[in-house]
């Protein structure tokens, strides 16, 4: 019993974990519906706690260039400590909600390449190695974000990649410690823009979006960065023409070259 009590601290023989979900499918502001399933080791253990929420695999600046790192958000811890028996079962049923500034990771029913989101279970064990389980979600679009990533696809935008940035988008609602970016290759008709970066950042009632548009280099001018930002109601955001909205402002930045 001294040595299965020392292998299940180590992580052998001791207790384990699979979550299982009702619909991997979700959107913001939705809900992850499902059950985490524990099974007991070769000994008694006390579990602390059980706990889920959402993970996101994010682009972090360091001092060594760039890397990617596992961020948590949304945790939700499912009750309190209990004793796990020797190859007991234990099910514990949960409800997480969707962060509304969840990343989206597909569109019209293809995956956005770079994307990783999952929901992440973790059981913590009193002297013990503690268990995890990641489980992946696929994150659709809001009507409202749906809306304006097709009034991109009219215009002749073409999908060019989508990462998570750490950091904070100034003057905007955000509160996650990310934010995603969906990049376009500008057409032929927007003459001086490269591309341009798309981000929504939503809350219950609105949505931020942020555009940044790679602007082309003329001849005396070295390009850049330009960038606008506008709102959009959840619920009315159909009284409006975004194609149309959105070919003004992108006319306005990249319909000609930057000559003078």
């Amino acid at each position: 019993m001294v040595f299965k009590k020392v292998f299940a601290s180590m992580g052998m023989g001791g207790a384990s974990v699979d979550t299982v979900l009702n619909e991997p499918n979700v959107v913001p502001g939705g809900v992850v519906q499902g059950e985490v399933r524990i099974e007991g080791g070769s000994v008694d253990q006390e579990i602390q706690s059980v706990s889920v929420g959402l993970q996101a695999k994010v682009e972090v600046e360091t001092d060594d260039g760039e890397t990617k790192r596992n961020i948590d958000f949304g945790q939700l811890r499912l009750g309190g400590a209990f004793q796990l028996h020797e190859g007991a079962a234990h099910v514990v049923p949960f409800s997480l909600e969707v962060p509304w500034e969840t990343p989206i990771t597909a569109f019209l029913g293809q995956h956005l390449a770079g994307m990783q989101i999952g929901v992440t279970t973790e059981l913590a064990i009193a002297r013990a190695v503690d268990t995890t389980d990641l489980d992946p979600v696929t994150v659709h679009p809001l009507p409202a974000q749906q809306a304006l990533l097709q009034s991109f696809g009219e215009l002749g935008f073409r999908f060019k990649a989508a990462d998570l940035e750490q950091g904070h988008i100034r003057g905007t609602r955000q509160t996650l410690p990310f934010y995603q970016e969906i990049e376009f290759h500008a057409p032929q008709q927007y003459r001086g823009l490269r591309e341009v970066e798309l981000s929504f950042v939503a809350d219950s009632r609105e949505m931020d979006v942020v555009l940044e548009m790679d602007k082309k280099p003329g001849v005396f001018t070295s390009g850049g960065d330009s960038f606008r930002a506008f709102q959009m109601d959840l619920v009315n955001y159909p009284q409006t023409d975004w194609t149309a909205y959105l070919n003004q402002w992108l006319s306005e930045v990249g319909g000609k070259r930057n000559w003078l």
